[in-house]
């Protein structure tokens, strides 16, 4: 009996390696268990994005540390930093060693070192550990967002995609939430030692259910390299990596989402990173600072979803135009110091647009690339993203340190989140202009057959 493999359940080669050989409409239940695997491992990264808000008024008042808000900030870039280099390596290493060695290396390197982030005896040792747990957390993202691409057909590549990246904000919303309660009772360390839930439980499932996989270079396995670019054979024979992703076709392409990822992440991170100490500057307690921290997180929830259907349905450069345009104009209202309820009503739209055009670029990443790219291409972006994530903190710090109060650190995030809408329009220009030239070359080349048949 005559049976064609789907892309959810990809052939086993010799080496026990699986190839994916096409995009089908199937997706099988192991297929399924695999993106909840890779959805948990998201999680994480959210919990780390807010975690170090949370604590960050207790390590400057409670550690005697000798933290200053501008030293804070540094130290909370450190984590950012890690993330940074760890996302551009790991996804070029996910392209060649397999996906799942790296996920699952990088979740027990994330899971360790959070852990002994509760155990720091000064500033020093608890950013170093911040970085080394950063780097295996960055590798995650890429990673795993690679890996479901290839586990799911290509019609819902892009929303699925974008409903990874819902454990973000929701990785977030249970960082806000338990820290309400565990902070005033337990001290800021166990808020770090929730990692061993990673490490005990999520890391064994990913050795369960993930299954490893290389891309095939095959020409007939490559979906679109950019959208109205078919793939060809020069392309199956490119080498993964930084060198094939760097030159034409991809370049252009490639420094402009590299540049949106970066000024999106800096309006994202700087508020996950700040916004309950903002808050509680503007007069709030830290109960009531959390619960903004909160609404910010639910609304990246909200926009997760919103984004996965507006994308499939608009495209995901358009949703994440209008998206960016969404943060800018929220974080900018709240400059002017509107009542409580407005401002939740801002900080959840801040949250659907700011991680909004996040998913939505990773989905437009994962679509406009070639398998054997792809890892790479979604490190690239999100590894140059995260310089965004390591200035934000920075700059927020030093914003205050200057006495330039909260409103500059809003300002600067409703800036970058506008930057970002100006970047992809220019990305969608060249997406349209370059199915505009493949259009007219078939038809000439229609043309000219036709000629030739008179």
């Amino acid at each position: 009996m005559n049976h064609t493999p789907s892309a959810a359940a990809p052939e086993r080669t010799q080496d026990g390696v699986h190839h994916f050989p096409g995009a089908s409409a199937r997706f099988s239940k192991r297929s399924a268990a695999a993106v909840l695997v890779c959805w948990l491992l998201v999680v994480f990264d959210g919990y780390d994005l807010i975690v170090y808000g949370t604590v960050q008024s207790s390590l400057i008042t409670d550690t005697g540390w000798g933290l200053t808000k501008a030293t804070a900030g540094t130290v909370g870039s450190m984590a950012f930093l890690g993330m940074m280099i760890g996302a551009i390596f790991a996804g070029r290493m996910s392209d060649s060693w397999g996906r799942r060695r790296t996920i699952i290396a990088c979740a027990a390197l994330f899971s360790l070192f959070t852990i002994l982030c509760a155990f720091s005896p000064n500033a020093a040792v608890f950013g170093g550990l911040r970085l080394l747990a950063g780097i295996g957390l960055g590798g995650l993202v890429p990673s795993a967002n690679a890996l479901v691409a290839e586990l799911v057909p290509a019609k819902w590549r892009s929303t699925i995609a974008t409903l990874m990246m819902s454990g973000v904000p929701i990785g977030g919303s249970i960082a806000a939430l338990a820290g309400i309660p565990l902070i005033p009772a337990l001290g800021w360390p166990v808020m770090f030692l929730v990692a061993a839930v990673a490490l005990l439980v999520v890391v064994p499932l990913g050795m369960r259910f993930l299954p490893e996989t290389l891309p095939e270079t095959l020409p007939e396995t490559l979906p679109e390299t950019l959208p109205g670019t078919p793939p060809t054979a020069k392309d199956a024979k490119q080498a993964a990596g930084f060198k094939s992703l760097l030159r034409a076709p991809y370049l252009g392409m490639s420094l402009l989402f590299a540049i949106s990822t970066l000024v999106t992440l800096f309006a994202w991170y700087g508020l996950g990173t700040w916004l309950p100490n903002l808050m509680q500057l503007a007069g709030y307690n830290l109960g009531s600072a959390l619960t903004f921290a909160l609404a910010l997180n639910l609304g990246a929830v909200v926009g997760s979803v919103a984004t996965a259907w507006a994308g499939t349905r608009f495209g995901p450069i358009p949703t994440a135009i209008a998206a960016a345009a969404v943060a800018a104009v929220a974080l900018a209202v709240l400059v002017a110091g509107p009542p409580v309820g407005l401002v939740y009503v801002m900080l959840v739209l801040a949250g659907v647009g700011t991680h909004g055009t996040q998913c939505l670029i990773i989905a437009a990443v994962a679509s406009h690339y070639p398998a054997h790219l792809r890892g790479t291409a979604l490190g690239w972006a999100l590894g140059v993203g995260r310089i965004g994530a390591v200035a934000a903190p920075q700059v927020g710090g030093l914003l205050l340190a200057a006495g330039l109060g909260v409103n500059s650190n809003f300002l600067a995030f409703a800036g970058a989140a506008a930057v970002a809408a100006i970047l992809l329009g220019a990305i969608g220009t060249k997406i349209k202009t370059a199915k505009i030239n493949t259009a007219n070359i078939q038809s000439k080349n229609t043309t000219s057959v036709g000629a030739s048949n008179v």
